[in-house]
């Protein structure tokens, strides 16, 4: 926890925070008022509001995120060998670092020694396996597997509710909001949508209400897991975006319940080959 006063007059406190804390990632600081971790003259706030010279922050953000002094242990490297390197991306991170923001691949290069290539990406507050090639030669030969439906990437998440069906295969149409980072789902094909298959099985059924599920994606979109689910009624428990606030607050989640966790190879290409048949699975528990 730091408390902080302001120099000058600000229109968002994560503008300020940003300028201040240059290493912060952004979405450190959006989670922190999404949990009320800052406090603006010690009243607790949750919107991105203006701050004014003289204003104290109370900030109950870690140094390590603060100060960008974020590091990778050797527990979420799934799986390596020369070629490739598996690793468990926490959530409230994203994989391809930006200027002001922190991501996976900068961790995964700095603990290993070399330069790595991530050959896709998770959502930022979707925890779980991220494949990493070690050249740029792999790296195209992973694009392509992936590219050709030869790695199947399997997640776990939690849900509200109990869909009746045990297992299904969901198709509908999303639209992406880029400006609000928001998609939308709609049952009809409409102008700048595009088809999504989303599969899930489930996997248990518990007492709160809510239902584990396994869910394969056919087609892989922006937020489409969480978006899709939320369409047909069964929103991921902890999802700030598509969940439901008041539901989450009542359960006391504030992290959202969805981890890519199994990579399937289903077939491997040129030097490649012997991942063929293998499966990778996260250590880490949703």
């Amino acid at each position: 926890m730091r408390k902080i006063i302001v120099e000058k007059d600000y229109k968002k406190i994560s503008t300020y925070l940003q300028n201040k804390f240059n290493r912060l990632p952004k979405g450190a600081i959006f989670k922190a008022l999404r949990n009320k971790d800052i406090r603006v003259n010690d009243v607790k706030t949750s919107e991105d509001i203006s701050i004014k010279a003289g204003d104290e922050l109370t900030v109950y953000i870690t140094d390590d995120l603060l100060f960008g002094n974020v590091s990778l242990s050797r527990n979420q490297v799934a799986y390596e060998d020369e070629n490739i390197i598996v690793v468990s991306k926490p959530q409230n991170m994203i994989v391809v670092s930006e200027e002001n923001d922190i991501g996976l691949d900068k961790l995964v290069s700095k603990m290993i020694g070399i330069e790595v290539y991530p050959c896709h990406r998770l959502d930022r507050n979707t925890a779980g396996l991220v494949i990493f090639a070690k050249s740029h030669e792999n790296e195209q030969i992973l694009f392509n597997m992936i590219k050709n439906h030869d790695i199947k990437k399997l997640y776990k998440c939690t849900v509200y509710g109990k869909p009746k069906n045990k297992k299904a295969t969901l198709k509908a149409y999303l639209f992406k909001d880029s400006k609000n980072s928001m998609v939308y789902i709609s049952d009809e094909k409409k102008k700048g949508y595009t088809e999504i298959i989303t599969k899930y099985t489930v996997l248990n059924y518990n007492n709160d209400n809510t239902t584990d599920l396994e869910v394969e994606l056919i087609t892989g979109k922006t937020h489409q897991i969480r978006a899709h689910l939320a369409h047909i009624g069964y929103p991921i428990v902890g999802d700030g975006k598509y969940g439901i606030n008041d539901v989450n607050k009542a359960h006391k989640v504030t992290w959202q319940k969805l981890m890519a966790y199994k990579l399937v190879f289903l077939n491997a290409e040129d030097k490649l080959t012997y991942l063929k048949g293998k499966i990778i699975t996260s250590k880490d528990e949703l």
